[in-house]
């Protein structure tokens, strides 16, 4: 599986065995046991957990350089470290929430899908970094509707699945116990999910979430769609803490990231878990695999 970095060499750890390549293809000839590294020259050398400002602009560009490989079909799959919201905000104006919403942007697309993955359990939140008190407006009808059609095109598109089995989690307690506890799942989510069904989606639910995440509920289904962060994020999290992944769905290439943030309180101490980065670097490899161009094979 050759894969490349993108970055300064001077801020990967001392002593680590690289080998700098002019081109992506390249790594595919590099000693074993080496990291292959695209060089992108950064303003400042690195700290470790310590923040500086002025490579803001840096990963931003290294942002832009990756996608500019993978939509070009120079590399197969994007796989991104964490990156610092705060830091590209404050140091190169950055206008994102994030660097996925970048990715939409630079993918010329409006919307985008959050999985989380693991081999136990595949999870996607239908709204995401929100307060829990703003769930019951932005979770819509149009939002449920697009969460689930772009899900199952990239079931289909890098799992092979040719009817991926989606699971609907309720909003409330219960999937609402017959509106007793809440009326969203009688008002509009079963009409919503008996409409899709009617054009081919194999969709179940709406589900009672506290009842839908046990070892044999999870046979029944290949990915769960939930209404909000926790309601998705805890069970994956509990099941697979450090070998979750993180997908965006519904861009026109392919986007893994580990599961975790930058990890500033621990950076350069040699105690940092690479279980998800592994994860991450693997899924990407496999749902390049499963589409129809794999001939340069780089991640």
């Amino acid at each position: 599986m050759p894969f490349f970095w993108i970055g300064d060499p001077r801020h990967l750890p001392d002593g680590a065995r690289i080998h700098t390549i002019e081109t992506p293809h390249e790594a595919h000839s590099i000693p074993r046991g080496h990291l292959a590294v695209l060089q992108h020259d950064f303003p400042a050398p690195v700290t470790p957990g310590t923040p500086d400002l002025a490579n803001a602009r840096g990963v931003v560009e290294v942002l832009e350089r990756a996608v500019t490989l993978v939509r070009s079909g120079t590399a197969s799959a994007l796989c991104t470290a964490p990156i610092n919201k705060k830091v590209l905000k404050d140091g190169c104006a950055f206008a994102y929430p994030g660097h996925t919403e970048f990715l939409a942007h630079l993918g010329g697309v409006e919307r985008v899908v959050m999985m989380l993955a693991c081999p136990q359990l595949r999870v996607v939140p239908a709204t995401i970094h929100i307060a829990l008190s703003e769930v019951p407006t932005a979770f819509t009808p149009e939002l449920l509707e697009d969460t689930i059609r772009i899900t199952a095109t990239d079931l289909r598109r890098y799992w092979g699945l040719a009817s991926p089995r989606i699971a609907i989690a309720g909003l409330n307690p219960h999937a609402g116990e017959g509106g007793a506890m809440g009326r969203e799942e009688i008002d509009w989510m079963a009409g919503l999910i008996a409409r899709l069904r009617k054009e081919g989606f194999d969709l179940r639910g709406p589900m009672s979430p506290d009842t839908m995440f046990h070892t044999r509920a999870r046979e029944d289904y290949d990915v769960a769609i939930c209404a909000y962060h926790d309601q998705a994020l805890i069970p994956i999290k509990t099941i697979d803490f450090a070998g979750g992944v993180n997908v965006t769905l519904g861009l026109p290439f392919i986007r893994t990231s580990p599961d975790h943030g930058t990890a500033f309180d621990i950076a350069g101490r040699g105690i940092a878990d690479p279980t998800s980065l592994i994860a991450a670097l693997r899924m990407a490899w496999e749902m390049a695999q499963t589409t129809e161009d794999t001939s340069h094979g780089n991640v």
